[in-house]
């Protein structure tokens, strides 16, 4: 009878071990799909960029600060960076978005440009859909972080070599408006 208890705990354990480890997985597996959901809309905005900076060049070419800035950050291969790094170009790249957007404001012409209205209504919409999708990044960030930082999953967490992630947060600038006015 001993012998049937001493397998039904070390079954127990087992079956918890195995539930706790496909629980890590799950919500590891929604952290990066959560991801690549947003990080579609940073690559339509990352590409977007070099045209917006053409249009604003048309007007404005003695501007080179700001689009020295953008094109520095856009030197690097987007798809060779690491989710850590998208997350901080992204970034910087929206700071330099409202820098270009207040070169934009001292035009009143490129501001009344065609082309330049297409690109800034597309940029908002782009601008928004980021928005929503780190919403539910961070809302599935925010998951895994508690299962990964309360007990017992703290343990288990260690031991399956799980850590907590980075939120993807809003600049001050981001926060303080990030509007773009046409």
């Amino acid at each position: 009878m001993g012998i049937w208890i001493a397998v039904g705990a070390v079954l127990l354990i087992a079956i918890l071990f195995i539930a706790m480890y496909n629980g890590f997985v799950r919500a590891d597996q929604r952290v990066k799909e959560a991801f690549s959901t947003m990080d579609v809309y940073l690559v339509k905005r990352w590409e977007m960029i070099p045209k917006l900076v053409e249009t604003v060049k048309a007007y404005a070419g003695h501007e080179k600060e700001v689009f020295s800035g953008i094109t520095k950050l856009r030197s690097g291969t987007y798809d060779s960076m690491t989710d850590t790094e998208k997350i901080e170009a992204n970034a910087m790249m929206s700071k330099e978005i409202g820098r270009l957007m207040g070169v934009a404001e001292a035009y009143p012409e490129l501001r009344s440009s065609e082309n330049f209205i297409e690109l800034g209504k597309a940029l908002s919409g782009i601008e928004d859909e980021i928005a929503n999708a780190r919403k539910y990044y961070n809302g599935t960030v925010r998951l895994f972080n508690n299962k990964t930082e309360t007990f017992p999953g703290n343990i288990f967490a260690k031991m399956f070599g799980f850590s907590a992630r980075e939120m993807y947060e809003a600049s001050a600038e981001e926060r303080s408006s990030v509007s773009i006015n046409l």
